[in-house]
């Protein structure tokens, strides 16, 4: 980026425990001239946005967030500490410097600090908690040996000590625009607590806030551990062959094109392919599949799978940053940004509470007093508790907490999704279209039948291989495979073609040669009524039949069968029970369409050109909601067009980046997982709901009522946001792919199910 222009910046923002830290930060810079597009990302410690420099400089960024208590540090750079907390003298704690907010900041910009948090004793928040403790605990002792007179002061500057602290950082927030925080509401709640005669209950309220905050750094700290944890799967080194030695050396610095070692126990280093050796790899930590993987020459790996056999001699195919835990870490912090529809009706809804309940407290505080003559004090202190009440921490954090451990889970469970706009769709899902080959099916069809029409098998081969030479599509490589194996070279062919839907086309010798689908014989007039039913004659077997042919003249047929995956029928078993409809779409003929479709209990749509399928997506996205799983290449307009595209494929860089999500492991049973962990994600963010406006509604009705007073409503609200930041943790133990007895209600409703209902509900 030029000096002066605008362009895309990114800084790493520390200490920002919940919803509403990252709502400071963002509220914080995007009132700045020359910001836009401000995404504060609270898991991911990320704060990203478009600056015109020319307007304000990337140092009044830092400065602001600075100003509002959070450390910032440039992408790449050391992490910077937050500010801030209980003030001590130096060595009062050992090693306590500035601490940072939560329990898992380095000491120093290695990974090796990281590695080793930092007690929470050391931390602002661990140092708060400390000193009010302290200063309170002293001064209930002062009640056994000091009079009344004396001991009210000692409560009164347990009080202030505590709330300094928390006070700097609301006239902070208020100078930058944001008035209604929760330090804001704590600075007025304890201080009006003191003017009517309650210091003790004040420093009471000033430690309960300090714990809460604890406990919500420290549970934010436990949800981003499960997210960094799956960065730490890559080996720190890796055995690199130099010449005929090896040497260690960082892994991070490997090369495309470099050969690395692998010895029994040790994790991959890089994605790679194998050139020497054979092995059993588990790739448990990638994709989560718990089988061994055999691996030979030939064979991808990928970095932070574990080599359990024999040694294997790897060359590297992708750089660090982008091997594939690489990627699916940045999918997972990147997934933040795609927010939930629930999630932003939650941030509006949460913008108007807040100052409702400001209002409401100054109505409760004046209207008795002035309208029925009932004492000041008693409703102040009435509208202070209420204030503390309406804190919506809890409510703001409820959704992102429960899709950020719904992340990593899928991500451990090789189930990647693309943020809560991928999750809730997801789990309203009630039809499943499903690509055949490579989906279905293996996607590594076999010839099974060369029949001749005139010349030699050989020469058949010869001239189908050549059309297909460096063919992508799964036909076409078998073709050439079965070309290899009879030891038949492919013939020499010049301006190679895709026919879409139909075969490929080449020259050969100057003459035209097609291989294609019957149809394409057909429209070029080669389709014979005797060859017609021998195409027939196969089909009916569940053979895929391509015709060759020579100046449009039939030279020969060759079938080929694919053959479904062990667990397809399974998996459509599966989304049944769930309570979800099941279609194959295919390019292929209907009688063997058909073949496939009965041995699965599908239901199939055949003959279908790639933009027949984006046709028959939007016919079904019309009254249900879909998701189409597909390999994430032919498919991408149909992924597009379902409400959520799965891709198939082991970490290969379209099945990671051009579907809305996508399964690491080639089993179909994911899909039913996918879709359960959808629903549990849905299913803990109504309960995050519920607990938070629940506890709110009790403690709003018994406030005013006079049942509860200032501590209680304290441990209400930082009590909510602990019980929902623990509940969305929840998700982190389960287990989308083991199948469980049938609930009552299997699936969405009908209402649920149509396309406009989460507008409608949001």
């Amino acid at each position: 980026m030029a000096d002066g222009s605008a362009g895309e910046r990114e800084w790493r923002v520390t200490g920002m425990d919940c919803g509403s830290c990252a709502a400071k930060v963002r509220g914080a810079v995007e009132r700045l001239p020359g910001v836009e597009d401000v995404d504060v990302a609270l898991m991911a410690e990320r704060l990203r946005l478009t600056l015109d420099e020319t307007q304000t400089p990337p140092e009044r960024i830092e400065k602001a967030v600075r100003g509002v208590g959070f450390g910032i540090a440039p992408k790449g750079a050391r992490p910077e500490k937050p500010k801030g907390g209980f003030v001590l003298p130096d060595g009062a704690f050992p090693d306590a410097a500035e601490g940072s907010e939560t329990d898992s900041e380095p000491e120093n910009g290695d990974e090796s600090a990281e590695e080793a948090p930092s007690s929470w004793m050391k931390s602002s928040k661990g140092r708060l908690v400390i000193g009010t403790g302290a200063l309170l605990a002293a001064a209930w002792a002062s009640r056994l040996v000091l009079p009344a007179e004396i001991v009210h002061w000692v409560f009164v500057l347990a009080t202030l000590v505590g709330i300094v602290p928390v006070a700097k950082r609301a006239f902070s927030m208020t100078r930058a625009g944001m008035p209604f925080t929760i330090e804001m509401l704590m600075t007025i709640a304890a201080g009006g607590a003191l003017v009517i005669g309650e210091p003790e209950e004040a420093a009471l309220v000033v430690f309960l806030f300090a714990v809460g905050e604890l406990l919500e750094g420290v549970s934010a700290g436990k949800a981003r551990d499960s997210i960094r944890a799956l960065s730490k799967l890559v080996p720190k080194t890796a055995r690199l062959e130099v010449g005929s030695k090896t040497r260690e050396v960082a892994a991070e610095k490997l090369q495309v094109g470099q050969i690395v070692q692998v010895r029994p126990g040790d994790r991959v280093p890089c994605d790679g392919e194998v050139i020497e050796g054979t092995s059993g790899v588990d790739e448990s930590p990638v994709t989560g599949e718990s089988v061994p993987s055999l691996k030979e020459p030939g064979e991808e790996v990928f970095a932070g799978s574990i080599n359990a056999e024999a040694l294997l001699r790897v060359r590297v195919t992708k750089a660090a940053e982008d091997n594939t835990i690489a990627r699916i870490v940045r999918l997972v912090e990147e997934a933040e940004s795609a927010r939930a529809p629930t999630e932003r009706f939650i941030d509006r809804f949460s913008r108007v509470y807040m100052p409702a309940v400001v209002g409401a407290a100054v109505l409760v505080a004046v209207i008795p007093p002035l309208a029925f003559g009932l004492a000041w004090g008693e409703w102040i202190y009435r509208a202070l508790a209420l204030l503390l009440i309406g804190c919506p921490c809890a409510l703001v954090i409820s959704v992102p907490a429960s899709i950020t451990s719904a992340l990593s889970t899928g991500a451990r469970n090789g189930l990647l999704m693309k943020g809560g706009a991928v999750i809730e769709p997801a789990a309203r899902t009630t039809h499943v279209a499903f690509d055949k080959t490579g989906t279905l099916t293996h996607g590594r069809p076999r010839v099974t039948d060369v029949a001749l029409l005139s010349g030699s098998e050989d020469d058949l081969l010869a001239l189908a291989a050549g059309v297909e030479s460096g063919a992508s599509h799964p036909l076409g490589q078998a073709i050439c495979a079965e070309a290899e194996r009879r030891g038949v070279g492919a013939a020499a062919a010049t301006g190679g073609r895709a026919l879409p839907g139909k075969g490929a086309e080449a020259s050969i010798d100057d003459v035209t040669v097609c291989v294609g689908s019957p149809r394409l014989a057909e429209e070029r007039g080669a389709l014979a009524d005797d060859l017609r039913s021998r195409v027939a004659a196969l089909e009916a077997d569940g053979k895929t039949v391509v015709i060759v042919l020579r100046d449009d003249v039939p030279q020969g047929l060759i079938a080929l069968r694919d053959e479904p995956r062990a667990d397809a029928a399974e998996a459509v078993a599966q989304l049944r029970g769930l309570g979800i409809s099941s279609v194959m779409l295919t390019g292929d003929n209907p009688r063997t369409a058909q073949a496939i479709a009965d041995g699965l209990g599908i239901e199939h749509r055949s003959e279908l050109m790639p933009e027949d399928k984006v046709t028959a997506i939007r016919d079904l996205t019309a009254d249900a909601r879909v998701m189409m799983i597909g390999d994430g290449i032919n498919d991408a307009p149909a992924l597009a067009a379902a409400h959520v595209g799965v891709a198939m494929g082991s970490g290969t860089d379209v099945a990671l980046e051009t579907a809305d999500a996508a399964i690491l492991r080639n089993r179909v049973t994911d899909v039913a997982g996918k879709v359960r962990l959808a629903r549990a994600t849905m299913s803990n963010i109504r309960q995050n709901i519920a607990i938070a406006l629940g506890l709110k509604a009790v403690f709003l009705v018994t406030t005013v009522l006079g049942i509860t007073g200032l501590w209680i409503a304290i441990l209400a609200d930082t009590g909510a946001t602990v019980l929902v930041t623990m509940n969305a943790l929840r998700l982190l133990f389960f287990r989308p792919t083991e199948t469980a007895e049938p609930t009552e209600r299997v699936g969405p409703t009908a209402e649920e199910a149509r396309p406009d209902h989460a507008a409608a509900t949001t």
